[in-house]
């Protein structure tokens, strides 16, 4: 996939949706992005920004914030702030630079989902690099693979060695003061 292809992941809310667990999902479910899916219906900020001024992302608009973007609950999370960051960061280097970043963060998830999920880190490796920058997950899995090469970990055990880089990314984050809480369902 181009940099420019990965302009079909760009939430006009500032979400990529490639590093969401719901794009990354190999279920009959999987939804395949804002841009290209149906479910962008629902959303308000889409219908505001897309359908009706015809931009890509509110980063365009000069209203942006507005009021529409801040009464969903913009900010108050962790995807939102993030996403708020992406509109900032769009307005500053570009899109293009933007998607590069983006497109380098996915491919990052696609390592770790390819090599250290043992079927429940998806939602987890998401997040952590959403939000994470690259060189704390590049060091994390060094440090796994620090164990793997000292047989500290059995190489062939996934539990295992998605457990100890979840909890080794944790760590970093911590250290770096970046909370990575998962929302419950239904909360």
């Amino acid at each position: 996939m181009s940099v420019m292809e990965e302009l079909n992941l760009v939430g006009c809310c500032g979400i990529f949706c490639g590093l969401c667990s719901k794009y990354q999902s190999k279920a009959p479910s999987r939804c395949i992005g804002c841009q290209l899916g149906e479910q962008h219906s629902w959303c308000s900020i889409y219908r505001c920004c897309v359908m009706k001024r015809g931009f890509t992302t509110c980063a365009e608009c000069e209203e942006y914030p507005c009021e529409r973007y801040s009464r969903r609950g913009w900010g108050t999370d962790q995807w939102s702030q993030t996403a708020q960051e992406s509109l900032n960061s769009i307005k500053e280097i570009g899109m293009r630079g933007w998607l590069e970043e983006q497109r380098r963060r996915r491919l990052l998830l696609e390592d770790l989902l390819d090599n250290y999920n043992e079927g429940r880190s998806m939602s987890f490796y998401c997040l952590a690099v959403a939000l994470m920058p690259f060189g704390l997950i590049d060091k994390a899995i060094n440090e796994l693979k620090e164990k793997l090469a000292i047989n500290q970990i059995d190489n062939s055990d996934i539990k295992a060695k998605a457990t100890t880089l979840r909890g080794i990314i944790q760590g970093l984050a911590r250290e770096a003061g970046i909370e990575l809480k998962l929302r419950k369902k239904g909360g």
